[in-house]
């Protein structure tokens, strides 16, 4: 996966397609070696620089300051500070004009031809020069900047000059980022960042002058009117006629299915226009069957040509479909984050590959947060079958107070609409991200975007949170993207840490009454401990000096030897709540989708690393995409069932149900078991001849088992649709109904003192004390929320580490990492600080990657001549109703009257001390 983005891998395929493009008689290929030169206080207008050949330095073109290492060498250190931790560090940085320059030839069979020269994509703004000229000036963040030529280019040679200035034009368009010192990195929107991609300068995609007969028809869209079943087509042409038009349909294997002569065009000014009867042959394009054809017109002997699918998006009854099928969206975030470039492939492999993953973990949408991706990315989705969600290049708390942005955004609107609109993968539209301000001003847009183009849905927003945009969908909105509704929560951040683990919700009671298709918004955001492993493969433009930092951080603390172990326990915590995140949108029937922040790593934004995958969609060996296909595919077995725990003389009870978006199933069966430890399969059973919908299809059938043990077990319960690959699972905890034991020769107590004086005389003591006498932080389930730098004020800590096969949890099954039956116990705990103290913990807490504590709830010692059994998680209080606390009570005292109870570690009274409030 990672060569997708090597630098001279990359370079080379540009190369060699800018080679090919060269080869056809009416394109050239500019790239190569072109010479540049800074000027950061933009002076080269005035010096006339574009009128002469100047000495500067060599680049090659595609690519960007940054790759030809030009620009202000980096000085910051590696360093736990919002400097470095803001994000990947620029090896160079250059913000300003920059001049390129190049002498090109043109042939002499372009004579009387017209000339353009397209550059595929920069930042944020180009002006060109042809011999000194000013031949135009364009900006845009979402696509190509074209100029004519004509009128410039005689066959000959001339000198080309490209003036590139990637500083901030519209600051409106942005939020920033008051958490980061570095007044560059505090533009947060990922059309135009440091966090994500980089604000480089330069030209990334094709560099191209094409030359074609005067006349030539430009601007092929194709309108797919599935409910009439015709097609509408129109294109531009600067002196049409509606004679001589043909129009024709080829296959994917470049076989025409359709021709027609048309007499029906209309034409208004340039632009021609006209509707043909919905060929025979013509398949649907969705996910499953991404069927594409490519559209021909002919007018007056000039031809032009583009690809297109035949589909309808639309809310039917605010439900989301495709072609007249209900579809739920399995989507994921993608911020430009390629970190060895810092910008996005612009040839289809690249994308190709990425979406493979995506696929590859049961994706089948990415939202294109703040940001429009190039071509590529929707050539590649729509060979896929992969939908897209784009957005203009905005994340802005203040809409509408500046007209110069506004204008500028509404032209982004219709370039993204006329550059990529006919790509079927592009089916949402939205303006911006969590857009505040102006909410008429987005409605307005809103409705001129849905007149102008109805191949897509579009929103006001992603998201909001200004009130009471955000709690419900605005007039104009044909989707609605949120975290919230007017009724509550409807993700799991503001609920997991708050209510004890249950298995029978959804976020029903909260959205059925939304009345257009309904995404929940940027699920998931669990940070996991950076994995250190990483560090050699940023070879690109980009330094890991945050990961450098947490490095040397925990070296210094002796704990880097722990480093890979906190990747994997604070990433099997994340996993396992991304797994219930998404169960419970696939349980809400007003779901239509949702929408991962995120499968990969944010490596911006304080370094958010809430990735089960890593910044190059690599695993972290957290979960392998099998695993998670489990819960993340087109059909996914799903249980309800009350709770996590259960004691002996319980019954486990559940209710069987599916929810299927691959396509109707008859006849068909459900198979059940559920296994021990061991593997052994200790109940099963099967309900038959099942019609599954397209939906939930809900309560298919029951589990009802009673709970009958003799010690404490993991169990797994396993559904599986016969026949196919499609399965799933769950681990309960199951624990026997026992008397509180109180051995005679443990002193159990929560006083310091009490236990000094026993151990004074050599007794064996379990410390429990109340969490009020205790230093330390306040325990959390949850890990920290998207990263401990851009949100600081929130308990900083990641999951726990568990040496599970310490004979004290003999009698409390568990594996390395946080599962659902620590709940209880990590809420009622502190984290104690372990940093003075010469132990191994039995139970750890992984401490967030800034401060890198030692942090503990469970370790034993030998004090003087006593061993000492220390818990900050709270085992005696209310331990009736707490069946994880009396079960761990339990083991901790079966292992302390055991031989096996021998301390290796040895503290004094004075060091014990120290874990008390003061």
């Amino acid at each position: 996966m990672r060569k997708l983005y090597k630098l001279s891998l990359y370079t080379i395929v540009l190369l060699l397609h800018g080679m090919l493009i060269g080869q056809k008689t009416n394109q050239i290929s500019l790239a190569g070696n072109w010479s540049v030169k800074l000027d950061s206080l933009d002076k080269g207008s005035h010096e006339n620089w574009a009128s002469q050949n100047f000495e500067g330095l060599t680049i090659k073109l595609p690519g960007t300051l940054d790759d030809a290492g030009i620009g202000h060498r980096n000085t910051l250190k590696p360093a736990l500070n919002n400097y470095v931790l803001s994000n990947l560090t620029r090896k160079h940085q250059y913000i300003g004009k920059a001049w390129y320059q190049k002498e090109i030839n043109i042939p002499k069979s372009w004579k009387k031809k017209e000339v353009k020269l397209t550059l595929e994509r920069v930042i944020w703004e180009s002006q060109v020069f042809v011999d000194g000229k000013l031949a135009g000036r364009s900006e845009s963040l979402v696509g190509a900047h074209e100029y004519n030529l004509t009128s410039f280019l005689s066959p000959g040679k001339h000198l080309l000059t490209i003036v590139i200035d990637n500083s901030n034009k519209y600051p409106f368009i942005n939020v920033a980022g008051s958490k980061y010192p570095d007044p560059i990195n505090q533009d947060m929107a990922h059309g135009y960042t440091n966090h994500t991609q980089i604000k480089w300068n330069g030209i990334i995609g094709n560099i191209l002058l094409e030359a074609s007969t005067y006349n030539t028809p430009e601007n092929l869209q194709i309108f797919p009117d599935v409910e009439n079943k015709i097609l509408m087509v129109s294109f531009e042409q600067a002196k049409p006629v509606s004679k001589k038009i043909i129009f024709e349909l080829s296959d994917q294997d470049g076989k025409i299915i359709y021709t027609e002569i048309v007499n029906n065009a209309i034409i208004q000014g340039n632009l021609v226009s006209f509707k043909i009867d919905k060929p025979e042959k013509l398949e649907f394009w969705d996910e499953f069957h991404p069927v594409l054809y490519q559209a021909k017109v002919i007018s007056q002997g000039q031809d032009i040509q583009t690809k297109f699918g035949y589909r309808k998006v639309e809310n039917t009854n605010g439900v989301l479909s495709l072609n007249d099928e209900r579809i739920f969206l399995r989507g994921n975030l993608e911020c430009v984050i390629f970190p060895l470039t810092g910008y996005p492939p612009m040839e289809k492999w690249g994308w190709t590959k990425l979406i493979e993953q995506a696929k590859n973990y049961g994706l089948n949408h990415l939202r294109f947060h703040s940001w429009c991706p190039p071509k590529a990315a929707f050539e590649a989705a729509d060979e896929a079958g992969f939908y897209f969600q784009v957005e203009l290049p905005h994340w802005s708390l203040k809409v509408g107070e500046d007209e110069n942005t506004t204008l500028f955004l509404r032209n982004e609107a219709a370039k993204i609409l006329n550059d990529y609109g006919n790509h079927p993968s592009f089916i949402l539209m939205a303006l911006g991200n969590e857009l505040q301000g102006d909410i008429g001003l987005l409605n307005r847009m809103t409705a001129e975007l849905k007149k102008k183009d109805s191949r897509h849905l579009y929103a006001t927003t992603s998201f909001s949170f200004q009130k009471p945009t955000g709690t419900r969908p605005e007039k104009e909105d044909e989707f609605f993207i949120a975290q919230w509704t007017d009724k509550g929560w409807i993700r799991g951040q503001g609920i997991f840490n708050d209510k004890p683990p249950h298995f029978n919700a959804d976020y029903s009671a909260n959205s059925d009454h939304i009345q257009v298709p309904l995404i929940s918004h940027e699920i998931g955001q669990y940070s996991v401990y950076p994995d250190l492993t990483e560090i050699p493969d940023y070879s690109g433009v980009l330094e890991p000096l945050n990961f450098l930092a947490v490095r040397n951080a925990l070296q210094k603390k002796g704990m880097l030897d722990l480093a890979g172990d906190f990747t994997q326990a604070s990433g099997k915590l994340a996993a396992m709540l991304y797994k219930e995140e998404i169960e419970r949108a696939l349980k809400t029937n007003s779901f239509d989708g949702f929408q991962l922040l995120q499968l990969q790593d944010f490596p911006g934004q304080g370094t958010a690393l809430v990735g089960l995958l890593n910044a190059f969609w690599e695993s972290k060996g957290i979960i392998s995409p099998e695993e998670f296909r489990k819960f993340n595919s087109p059909l996914v077995p799903l249980i309800r069932y009350e709770k996590a725990i259960y004691v002996e003389g319980e019954n486990f009870l559940a209710s069987i149900e599916v929810a299927n978006y691959l396509k109707k199933l008859e006849n068909q069966t459900i198979e059940w078991q559920i296994n021990n430890e061991e593997g052994n399969v200790l109940f099963k059973g099967a309900i038959n001849n099942l019609d599954l919908t397209i939906g939930n299809n809900m309560e298919l059938g029951k589990i009802a088992i009673p709970i009958k043990i003799e010690k404490a077990q993991e169990w797994n319960i396993e559904i599986k649709l016969k026949g196919t690959a499609y399965q799933n699972s769950w681990p309960i905890w199951v624990y026997p109904s026992s008397k509180l034991l109180h051995p005679k020769n443990i002193i159990i107590t929560s006083s310091f003192e009490e236990a000094k004086k026993a151990l004074g005389k050599g007794k064996k003591v379990f410390l429990n004390p109340d969490l009020k006498q205790l230093k330390g932080n306040d325990g959390r389930f949850t890990p920290v929320f998207w990263s401990p730098v851009h949100f600081p004020d929130q308990p900083g800590t990641m999951g726990l580490l568990i040496d599970n096969e310490h004979k004290a949890l003999q009698d409390f099954p568990t594996q390395s990492y946080t599962q659902w039956q620590w709940w209880d116990l990590c809420i009622n705990s502190k984290a104690s600080p372990i940093d003075t103290l010469p132990v191994k913990p039995i139970v750890r807490v992984v401490d967030n990657f800034v401060t890198n504590k030692h942090l503990a709830n469970i370790f034993e010692v030998k004090i003087g001549n006593g061993k000492l059994l220390f818990s900050s998680m709270d085992l005696h209080s209310d331990l009736e109703n707490r069946p994880a606390a009396r079960q761990l009570r339990q083991s901790l005292l079966n292992y302390m009257e055991s031989e096996a109870f021998d301390p290796v570690s040895t503290i004094t009274a004075n060091q014990l001390e120290t874990l008390k409030l003061e």
